[in-house]
């Protein structure tokens, strides 16, 4: 019982500097905010190096912040945090502290919960349902997540994208990278069924069935593009299939496939011409942000999962005792995998030793070591010059020509997914799959942890009573995830007057605290696979 009870405070957001009444606390961090935002840096180098780069998190750096959107006019109005709730950097002091109603309000504005039924499943009855949630640190989010059931093949696929400098990059890959695998997952019957169908204009067969919360967004405007470039990825594959993968490929090779075709195709996509000026801008875009990935494949036999960068699966496991464990099912790739650095570290010369990785960060900038589009970790300098020199505008697209320091031997960075395979049994009841905002605050132990706790709770509840209900009964257990990642204190509770503050901060002022989280959590069927145990 001990270890359930046990929590430890995994961010530090100074609380020493902060006030202790929420309304005066905000306005503290509103007037850092209004300070100077032209010190050091012009107003598009601030923005680009507040989100893609590293600055303490403590409110002095507030000088460095104006955190527009890159894209805004792309994604008009999009945000998870109802209007109502949202303040700006006016100077003035908000004049009402959020209720406990407000703040579920706030924390659950994106949540979503499906239940598979059996013509869902399409033959899969591994997995009951999922849940998932967000919360925005940045404006507008730079997270994304995705769902779908794979309907030309068994099996359903879970992503969380976690974006830097931007969210251009993690909008791309989070719409198209499931279609990929999916792609690669057909056999080659029907994949030239498809083919077929798009050379004769007839509809084409549907790949996935998507799960989008109706505040995820869509690039409508390059549909057309990303067609294009998977067209030519199947028939590729309908070229080598028949020979090689006559019945499609498993799981393994698809999602590696898929990973490193996707960041080819948005590297290419920023080289060439398009046909609207629109296009080329989502596509320059798209290419200089980047974006971590973390998918898992599901069937009805086990998980593989695909991980590039730090977001991060991890199974939650009932023992036969009713005790939990966890167990990763993935690494995450950063400095602090001693692997993944000596990795990196191989790929150069000895005389860049001290310089590819700096300050545990990428050429002393980047926090992931693997990771979608980047380009300006890939492309070599001229490459690099030849781009932004014949692309207009390039401060309206929140591109600047910034060089890596010590870019001597690219590329420095890819997005090959480095992947695993679990074989599911009965004790396996849910995977997390999160990004790095979640696993900043809590540890897997304590996130599988919590939600364990979650199920019991939801289950005794309604043994209960059908009718009770509880301010602090969270219907979702991403949501419960988010709670306390945002709110625990140091005693390992939930404080509302923390978790009030937190979500109060203004747009300004938010990152510095807490970052962009998203969680999906998978249920699995416990009464599946005892017949299948080894």
């Amino acid at each position: 019982m001990a270890w359930f009870l046990s929590l430890r405070l995994k961010c530090d957001f100074h609380w020493a500097e902060m006030f202790s009444p929420v309304s005066s606390w905000v306005l503290h961090c509103v007037k850092w905010t209004t300070f100077s935002h032209n010190v050091f840096f012009s107003h598009g180098h601030q923005r680009q190096l507040l989100r893609c780069f590293w600055f303490p998190l403590k409110p002095s750096t507030a000088l460095f912040s104006n955190s527009s959107s890159c894209c805004s006019d792309l994604n008009p109005g999009h945000s998870s945090t109802p209007q109502a709730q949202r303040h700006s950097s006016t100077g003035e002091d908000p004049d009402f502290q959020l209720s406990s109603a407000q703040v579920s309000a706030i924390l659950r504005a994106n949540e979503q919960s499906v239940r598979f039924t059996e013509s869902d499943g399409r033959g899969l009855n591994t997995v009951l349902g999922f849940e998932s949630n967000q919360l925005a640190a940045n404006t507008p989010i730079e997270d994304r997540r995705s769902a779908a059931i794979c309907l030309q093949t068994k099996g359903a696929m879970f992503g969380v994208f976690d974006g830097h400098c931007g969210y251009a990059c993690a909008q791309t890959v989070s719409e198209r990278l499931l279609y990929y695998a999916a792609m690669a997952l057909m056999s080659h019957r029907n994949l030239a069924e498809v083919e077929s169908a798009v050379e004769n204009l007839r509809p084409v067969p549907p790949l996935l069935q998507w799960y989008k919360h109706h505040n995820d967004y869509n690039y409508r405007e390059s549909a057309s593009l990303y067609v294009e470039n998977l067209r030519v990825f199947w028939q590729e594959l309908l070229a080598c299939e028949e020979s090689l993968h006559p019945e499609g490929m498993g799981p393994w090779d698809a999602l590696d496939l898929a990973f490193r075709r996707l960041d080819a195709d948005i590297s290419l996509e920023a080289q060439v011409p398009l046909e609207s000026d629109l296009m080329r801008s989502m596509a320059l875009r798209a290419a200089f942000a980047g974006s971590t990935a973390c998918v898992a494949h599901v069937d009805s036999e086990g998980i593989h999962v695909a991980n590039a960068g730090d977001c991060r699966a991890v199974l939650g496991i009932q023992e036969d005792d009713g005790s939990w464990s966890a167990l990763p099912l993935s690494c995450d790739h950063n400095a602090l995998n001693e692997a993944e650095l000596a990795r990196v570290q191989s790929q150069h010369p000895d005389s860049e030793e001290g310089t590819v990785v700096e300050d545990d960060r990428l050429l002393g900038t980047l926090m992931p070591l693997r990771a979608f589009g980047d380009v300006r970790f890939k492309w070599s300098l001229e490459l690099q010059r030849s781009i932004l020199e014949n692309s207009r505008d390039l401060e309206s697209l929140d591109i600047y020509e910034y060089t890596p320091p010590n870019y001597l031997t690219p590329p420095y960075l890819e997005a090959t997914p480095e992947l695993t395979y679990h074989r599911l049994s009965p004790k396996d009841r849910f995977l997390i799959l999160a990004s790095d905002g979640l696993w900043d605050c809590l540890d897997s132990e304590e996130a599988v942890r919590l939600v364990s706790e979650h199920l019991m709770d939801v289950h005794l509840r309604g043994v209960l009573s059908s009718h009770m209900t509880s301010p602090t009964l969270d219907p979702n257990s991403a949501t419960h995830l988010i709670r306390h990642a945002v709110g625990t204190n140091e005693y390992g509770e939930v404080d509302p007057e923390r978790l009030a503050a937190m979500l109060a901060l203004p747009e300004e002022v938010a990152r510095m605290y807490r970052d962009d989280i998203t969680a999906i959590v998978v249920y699995f069927n416990p009464n599946l696979g005892k017949n299948q145990d080894d």
